[in-house]
Parts: structure tokens; C-alpha cells; sequence
């Protein structure tokens, strides 16, 4: 089997949740060109069905599932409706976001909940219910999408439960990953710096001097764009990463080297 070989997805099915949009978008369009089938979890009817409709395109089966996985009742129900519906042998849990930049001291603790369960809880409860099956078959890839959040403070920004849910998800995908390596399921963490995604878009919107601060300090100069990530994902969701579990990449145009 020659390196690209090893990078064939062929026979697998992926789940992806925030998977219509953005980067969970670009990793199912990237992961369907390897030759998986997706099954897309996302918030909104028409997102996702735009998705579906590319990874038709590319001669690949999506099915599409409508949930919010911050509320874990529904993020339960879509894993078992998942479930039902054929095997996971990729979990991507990519849902997730910082969505309000409000000082820690007038944040309620509500918000603060809700915002930890979108982040973190969603993932953890994806894996609790997908992970097993996995382990079963001595197969699985679970590939948690983090953020270079979670090692260094975002400037000029609020709230700071994106930066503690981000890593906790580290640290949980290490833990996790020690504990399922001797059953062949790797679990591994990618953490983005900053993307031209629509969240990004509408923070250039709202709150320029963010993105433009963020901006000026990337080595490359540049936001990357969402497809940049898909290979990262496709490697780590194949047999070329099938030694490499409990690792935390980064992918960041250079942004934390200084």
C-alpha cells in the first residue's frame, strides 16, 4: 500500500457536528473526497442540505440531522439517531464557537453553562455514545477541534470560557486517547488559529479591532481559509496517522510562535 493509499477513506462514514458550515463544512467536503460518507449534525435545514448537496457531487452519501448538541438532550438523541441509522467510524467534533465577548465578572453563570456545554460538553457526550461501538471493532478516529485557545489568551475579547473549554478538550482528548489506544481508537485534538469563517466574518463586522489585532500578529500575514484544514483532518481520520493519538496540532499561520 503506497502513502496515498493510506490516506483512503474508502468504506468509512464520518460524523461531523457543526458539519454545514465553516470549518466542519470544509473537513466533511474534504473527508467525502477520501471516499467517506458523512453524517452531517448541524443547527439549520437549508445549511445543511447545502452541504449534503456538494458532498453528493462528489459521489459520497450525507445524511443530514437537525440538533443543537449545546443542549445535551439533543445531543444525545442525534448520536443515537446516528446510531441507528449504520456505524461511526470517524467522530469529528467540531461544533463549537466563542459567540460573545462579555467581561467574566458580568457574565452569568448561565451563559457561562451553556456556552461550556456547546465547547465541551457536546464533545464529551459524542464520544461517550459514539466511542464504544468504536472500541468494539478495535477501529475508530475521533478528532476533536480545539483551538490554539486553548494554550494562549485572545486579545482584545471577553468571557474567557472559550479559552477554558478549549482546553479542557485538550486535555480531555489526551486523557481519552490514553485510555482507548490499546483498542486501535486514536483521538487527537487539531487547533486552528484564525479562519475566514462566517463567525470570523461577522467578528470583522462587529468588532474589526479583533480580527485586525489577531491579524497583525500571524507570521503569514493572513487568516487561513477553511480548506486549509481539510487535509489535517483527512490525515488523522486515516490509517496514515495510526500511530499518533493524544496529539494537540496546531495550525495557525505561526500566530503562537511569538
Amino acid at each position: 500500500m503506497n502513502v496515498l493509499d493510506r490516506l483512503r477513506l474508502d468504506g468509512k462514514r464520518a460524523l461531523v457536528t457543526g458539519g454545514s458550515r465553516g470549518l466542519g463544512r470544509a473537513i466533511a467536503l474534504a473527508l467525502a473526497e477520501a471516499g467517506a460518507d458523512l453524517v452531517l449534525v448541524g443547527r439549520t435545514p437549508e445549511s445543511l442540505a447545502n452541504t449534503a448537496a456538494e458532498i453528493a457531487a462528489r459521489g459520497k452519501q450525507a445524511l443530514s440531522l437537525v440538533a443543537d448538541v449545546s443542549l445535551p438532550d439533543e445531543c444525545r438523541r442525534v448520536c443515537q439517531q446516528a446510531l441507528e441509522s449504520g456505524p461511526i467510524d470517524i467522530l469529528v467534533n467540531n461544533a463549537g464557537g466563542r459567540r460573545v465577548s462579555i467581561p467574566l465578572e458580568k457574565m452569568p453563570l448561565e451563559t457561562w453553562k451553556q456556552l461550556i456545554d456547546l465547547n465541551l460538553t457536546s464533545a464529551v457526550l459524542c464520544t461517550q455514545i459514539l466511542g464504544p461501538p468504536m472500541l468494539e471493532r478495535r477501529w475508530g478516529r475521533i478528532i476533536n477541534i480545539a483551538s490554539i485557545n486553548s494554550f494562549v489568551v485572545g486579545r482584545k475579547i471577553h468571557g474567557r470560557h472559550y479559552e477554558t473549554a478549549k482546553a479542557a478538550l485538550v486535555q480531555f482528548t489526551r486523557a481519552v486517547a490514553a485510555d482507548w489506544a490499546p483498542f486501535g481508537v486514536t483521538v487527537n485534538a487539531i487547533c486552528p488559529g484564525g479562519f475566514w469563517t462566517e463567525a470570523n466574518e461577522r467578528w470583522a463586522r462587529e468588532h474589526p479591532e479583533v480580527i485586525e489585532t489577531f491579524r497583525q500578529q500571524i507570521p503569514m500575514g493572513e487568516l487561513g481559509q477553511p480548506e486549509d484544514l481539510g487535509p489535517l483532518a483527512v490525515y488523522l481520520a486515516s490509517d496514515a496517522s495510526r500511530y499518533m493519538t493524544g496529539a494537540a496540532l496546531v495550525i495557525d499561520g505561526g500566530y503562537t510562535l511569538w
